[in-house]
């Protein structure tokens, strides 16, 4: 008995060295390895690489496309703007100074417009004097007596020239002057065309009227000759 009282130290000992080692055991593991990187759908993160532009995928998701920065204004198709409204441009008037005689050349074949009432622009685009400004034609006592050719003239240039060109022979009407003489118009075939129907005709009360408002101030005499050569019927 005296010896087992004698041994319990060291058996104690024992059991407490054992009990040390166990726990010792139970709390000590291996490091841990490093997992391979895994992309899970979760994971498909995207990342912006500009600002409101391509967006570059991570994980291998699909790239995609941001829209524009903005407000959305239409779900459809692409709205297109309404066409302008075609504006007819200004006639290139040519500038010869001729008075007392017909000039110029014609090639046809030409066409009139509305019935005979307007020229073929190709043919007879109008023909001014720079020579004849607003202060000449709206001088006391000025006419246009010194400018117009003689009637064996214009009798020639309608008949011989003008009417074939533009097939007119035989048609009633004047060969008139696209831009007036009372407008500075110059006797040039570039500005004569056979204006069909009476005589006079509707335009010559244009011609007035064009003439009064370019000596009264109220209009430009280059605003007049454009207007009437580009449309008389819509000058005013």
């Amino acid at each position: 008995m005296r010896k087992l009282f004698a041994l319990w130290p060291l058996v104690s000992l024992a059991l407490l060295v054992s009990m040390v080692a166990g726990c010792a055991s139970n709390t000590t593991s291996p490091p841990a390895q490093p997992q391979p990187f895994s992309c899970s759908s979760e994971m498909s993160a995207l990342a912006p690489v500009g600002g409101g532009g391509q967006i570059a995928p991570l994980c291998g998701a699909t790239p995609y496309s941001t829209p524009p920065a903005g407000p959305v204004t239409s779900s459809g198709p692409a709205a297109t703007r309404p066409a302008r409204r075609a504006t007819q441009p200004a006639t290139a008037l040519r500038a010869v100074h001729d008075p007392g005689q017909v000039t110029g050349t014609l090639q046809g074949p030409c066409h009139t417009r509305d019935n005979g009432r307007l020229p073929d622009p190709r043919c007879t685009p109008g023909a001014y004097d720079p020579q004849v400004t607003a202060a000449v034609l709206c001088a006391p006592g000025y006419t246009t007596r010194s400018y117009r050719p003689p009637a064996s003239q214009t009798d020639a240039a309608k008949r011989d020239i003008v009417e074939p060109a533009y097939g007119m022979a035989g048609v009633a009407g004047e060969l008139d002057h696209l831009v007036p003489l009372e407008l500075g118009g110059a006797n040039d075939l570039s500005n004569l065309w056979v204006e069909a129907g009476s005589i006079p005709n509707p335009k010559d009360e244009v011609e007035n009227r064009l003439h009064d408002m370019v000596c009264a101030g109220q209009v430009t005499l280059r605003a007049a000759q454009v207007a009437i050569a580009t449309d008389w019927e819509t000058a005013e």
